[in-house]
């Protein structure tokens, strides 16, 4: 029997284009939101639309670029005409940025503080404002990563660094603003089911037998799995989980 936690809810989801952000508008979809879905490139969010409508749900697409204040305000605004308010939002937009840090150009360090940390924060204040201005104010999920706060690899450190950063702007947000209405967690994943999680040059198949060796539970996760741990910290069955960082690696960082 198909569930409806989120049944006419509106809910806002960053780098919905693609991979997670994709699957996790899906999910509040088949739940029973109207979704607005944002991202930095029209016809991956117009795929993502389609796909849930035609499932039977509502989606709307939005071009944003989330390291822009005027991107995220307007944002925010555009769930609001829609649908009439801003339930809860989910903060995926990313970009990784691998090598050496002493070789890492400033220019893709900057892109990807932008992005990754600058990207949330310019987010959640919009997304925070408005929630706690709601009679029944709001759930915020960041997407955040096992790697910086729960493990290292070489090679990682630029998007490690924002990530740890993720963790802690989640977690001081969260007692900043819990006492107005407004909830905010986090979700960690590890290495999941998108081009993000290859290496170069890396088949799909030469991933998996990499994820035998080095994964605890010698798979990729899923996004339907990462999705399912958002859509429990949005819920209001989630209603006392206030600051947490729920990772879903496998055991990787353990």
């Amino acid at each position: 029997m198909t569930t409806h936690r989120f049944a006419d809810r509106a809910v806002l989801v960053t780098g919905g284009g693609s991979g997670i952000g994709r699957t996790i508008a899906l999910a509040f979809a088949a739940e029973g939101a109207r979704v607005v879905v944002a991202g930095r490139g029209r016809a991956a969010l117009e795929e993502t639309v389609a796909l849930v409508r035609e499932t039977g749900g509502t989606a709307v697409a939005q071009v944003a670029d989330v390291a822009r204040a005027e991107d995220v305000a307007a944002l925010v605004d555009t769930v609001v005409k829609h649908f009439g308010s801003l339930d809860v939002a989910v903060n995926n937009a990313g970009v990784f940025q691998g090598g050496p840090l002493a070789d890492l150009a400033e220019a893709d360090w900057r892109r990807t503080v932008d992005i990754n940390l600058t990207g949330v924060f310019l987010a959640m204040t919009a997304q925070i404002r408005r929630m706690r201005s709601q009679p029944g104010g709001g759930a915020i999920v960041n997407v955040s990563s096992n790697l910086g706060r729960h493990r290292q690899i070489p090679g990682t450190t630029a998007y490690s660094a924002t990530k740890a950063a993720v963790t802690s702007l989640t977690r001081g947000a969260a007692l900043d603003h819990i006492a107005e209405g407004v909830r905010i967690n986090a979700v960690s994943p590890g290495a999941t089911a998108t081009t993000m999680s290859l290496n170069p040059g890396e088949t799909e198949a030469g991933r998996e037998t990499r994820m035998k060796r080095e994964s605890p539970v010698g798979r990729v996760s899923t996004t339907e799995e990462v999705a399912a741990a958002v859509l429990y910290l949005a819920s209001d069955a989630a209603g006392s989980v206030v600051g947490t960082d729920l990772v879903l690696d496998g055991g990787a960082s353990l």
